[in-house]
């Protein structure tokens, strides 16, 4: 990747590209005085003070005063990463509110289809998305088996992010085992007979949105669709509600 690329990247997460420019000169220079990231980048030195003090007090860098002046180190790079995902998460968190700004004539149903695996991937990570909790009909030895990470990856992150899920799934090994971690993983799971209820697909219900990812043998066979309606929202969640109810009572027996 080029050094323009890199800039251009970095810009978006809300920089300038002189920002860009001196924090790239400070990789390199590691803790150095204004005069020292002006002669490296060819800014003048008193614009180049300016703009540093400018991103010590956006946290792009730190200061230190010595003998000789301030000098400026920038932060670590992950220190970016953690930024740009915390700005992600809070708009993720808002986009249900951004929403009902948009009025009713112009929220039009969506349907969005992804292929392969990659695809499957993109719909579970919109799930992550839920501003409430997730409903949920799947087999938990399917999805697992396609991805062998799914518990610390995919649960770990729901987990992190606080949004709890309420699933239904057949009643084999595979739906004891991790009916068992319920508490950990932020779910209630209410298993149903395996012979009658043997889901091979996945289906999330999550405000507005209905996600159904479809695993298959043939890698080429794995999809995922997710349908954001507020009306077809609505009615899965119904039907949901009903097969919760439905789980309640086999249980008690």
């Amino acid at each position: 990747m080029s050094k323009t690329d890199i800039i251009h990247i970095v810009q978006s997460l809300g920089y300038d590209k002189e920002d860009v420019q001196l924090y790239l000169a400070g990789l390199e220079l590691g803790s150095a005085p204004a005069s020292d990231y002006a002669q490296k980048t060819g800014f003048n030195r008193v614009t180049t003070y300016n703009y540093l003090e400018r991103l010590l007090k956006r946290g792009l860098f730190t200061g230190m005063q010595r003998s000789r002046g301030k000098w400026y180190a920038p932060v670590a790079p992950e220190s970016l990463a953690v930024e740009a995902r915390k700005n992600v998460e809070a708009l993720e968190r808002v986009l249900p509110e951004l929403r009902s700004f948009q009025g009713a004539a112009h929220r039009k149903p969506e349907v969005r289809f992804y292929s392969g695996w990659e695809g499957v991937l993109r719909v579970y990570q919109d799930t992550l998305t839920a501003g409430e909790e997730i409903l949920n009909f799947a087999n938990s030895a399917i999805v697992r088996r396609h991805w062998e990470h799914y518990d610390e990856e995919y649960v770990a992150e729901r987990v992190r992010r606080g949004i709890h899920l309420r699933g239904i799934a057949p009643d084999d090994a595979a739906g004891k085992r991790v009916h068992v971690d319920d508490r950990a993983a932020l779910r209630e799971i209410r298993l149903v007979p395996a012979r009658d209820f043997n889901f091979n697909n996945e289906i999330n219900i999550y405000g507005s949105k209905v996600a159904i990812t479809s695993f298959g043998e043939d890698p080429e066979q794995l999809f995922g669709v997710i349908i954001e309606s507020k009306e077809v929202a609505d009615t899965q969640k119904q039907i949901f509600e009903m097969a919760w109810r439905y789980a309640g009572l086999l249980q008690k027996k």
